[in-house]
């Protein structure tokens, strides 16, 4: 079987991929921009040949990369990045030398554009956000305002991670969006949800089926971390949420995919929304038909106890694999910004999570917009409690207060670290409390006690 791995040293994990394929018995290309002695020593040994172009966005320098390794090889099996950026690029070589074990561009706007996503979802029944397309007329999109209510959250129809994501707060935002963006007609609009994103992460072999599994859970957004330059925070669950896994599945069946690693992204709603659903159900957000980007991977593997690497590779040779998960944790990332002073130093850090860490270092600046300077990744048997348990720790603390003093309850007063709504007892996203967004502190103990509450800042 002959490979071709594109841009095989970026995200620089990557080799991991081409490694395994090789023990596996695949002939395994590689073509990229790097010279070939900046190649990580691993990815050079995993590599039958590596055929370097000056410019990986210029599809004849690609082409004739490809056109060479089909000469003098024979034909080409795969073709095949494992990263969004290039996706359009993968389907097109595989078109142009006929090779059908991947999508080809006939399908390319299923998963390239999020307008054309939707009416996949539709079609399974899975529920996603309204859009319209900012290139629609004006009075359609007022209209659709009206409908969904602000704010609205305005992206790229096709884009990679989050840049280029606008949140519109009113009228007049939108309004002066429509007006002032270049290129508006490549950006859709959306009615705005709140909850955490979630990620669906799995192999799927060429029939369809789920051959592993996993759930990433990412309480700031990417979007708020690349527009308000974030320190980044996400994690491997230790188990994956069985609803999530049911519509992770649907979306699969939905999107005929096949001989895949995917990432597909879900918002968990942190309240109940119109149209969508209740607390905590499940709203399609986007499909992204490669491996969740940097580290995501590693983590996986640390939090299952497996190879993902591997059974990804198996999957190509064998369409199967006999790795066994082992103990399951959830996995960590924390990616701090330069230029920031933090409560805890480094030595801190190390001391108190020291034999927890998997992974410390510097984060490669292509990655950096999304993901901060530097990380610590870490493995943990059990789970911070989220805002819910410890509301309920709460009101069970000033249950038993209340019932031991005779008197009756007449009034709760709530501080909480800022930003917060106090007319709607709202704490919406304090720093110092990640996973905390939009948490209806005033409705839960109004729900709780029946009783007066007030609020102060």
């Amino acid at each position: 079987m002959n490979f071709i791995f594109i841009s095989p040293n970026f995200p620089e994990n990557y080799w991991n991929f081409c490694a395994a394929l090789k023990r596996n018995g695949v002939t395994v290309f590689g073509i990229g921009d790097a010279p070939y002695d900046n190649l990580d020593n691993r990815l050079r040994e995993s590599l039958t040949e590596y055929y370097r172009v000056n410019n990986m966005e210029d599809y004849d320098q690609v082409y004739r990369a490809v056109a060479h390794f089909a000469a003098k090889y024979g034909r080409i099996d795969w073709i095949e990045s494992n990263n969004e950026y290039w996706l359009e690029q993968d389907a097109r070589l595989r078109t142009d030398f006929n090779v059908n074990t991947g999508i080809k561009t006939d399908k390319i706007d299923s998963i390239k554009e999020k307008s054309e996503m939707k009416k996949y979802y539709a079609a399974g029944g899975i529920r996603t956000a309204r859009q319209i397309k900012a290139s629609d007329s004006l009075d359609n999109i007022l209209k659709f305002a009206y409908e969904a209510g602000y704010p609205l959250f305005a992206k790229p129809d096709i884009g990679v991670g989050s840049g280029g994501t606008h949140k519109i707060e009113s009228e007049w935002a939108l309004r002066e969006f429509l007006n002032n963006t270049p290129h508006i007609h490549e950006y859709v609009i959306e009615e705005f949800v709140t909850g955490n994103i979630c990620t669906y992460d799995a192999i799927i072999n060429s029939k369809g089926e789920p051959m592993f599994e996993s759930m990433c859970v990412c309480p700031p957004s990417i979007s708020d971390i690349v527009n308000y330059n974030l320190d980044s925070t996400y994690y491997v669950q230790q188990h994956i949420n069985e609803n999530l896994r049911f519509w992770g599945r649907q979306t699969i069946k939905a999107f005929g995919v096949k001989s895949r690693f995917v990432h597909l992204e879900f918002f968990q709603l942190g309240r109940a929304h119109r149209g969508l659903g209740n607390e905590g159900d499940f709203v399609a957000l986007e499909v992204n038909m490669s491996p969740g980007g940097g580290y995501t991977p590693d983590m996986i593997n640390y939090a299952n106890s497996t190879d993902v690497y591997k059974i990804w590779a198996d999957m190509i040779a064998f369409d199967k694999t006999d790795l066994a998960q082992g103990e399951h944790f959830y996995c960590a990332f924390a990616g701090l910004r330069d230029g920031k002073e933090f409560k805890f130093s480094h030595d801190d850090i190390m001391a108190k999570y020291g034999s927890n860490m998997k992974m410390v270092g510097r984060i490669p600046a292509a990655l950096a917009e999304a993901m901060a300077d530097k990380m610590y990744m870490a493995n943990f048997s059990t789970k911070a409690l989220g805002w819910r348990e410890v509301l309920e720790e709460f009101a069970a603390r000033i249950g038993k207060i209340v019932s031991g003093s005779g008197e009756p309850l007449e009034a709760i007063g709530i501080s909480c670290g800022g930003p917060l709504d106090s007319k709607r007892g709202i704490v919406l996203s304090p720093p110092n409390l990640p996973g905390w967004g939009e948490v209806p502190v005033g409705g839960f103990f109004k729900e709780r006690f029946k009783d007066i509450l007030t609020f102060e800042d």
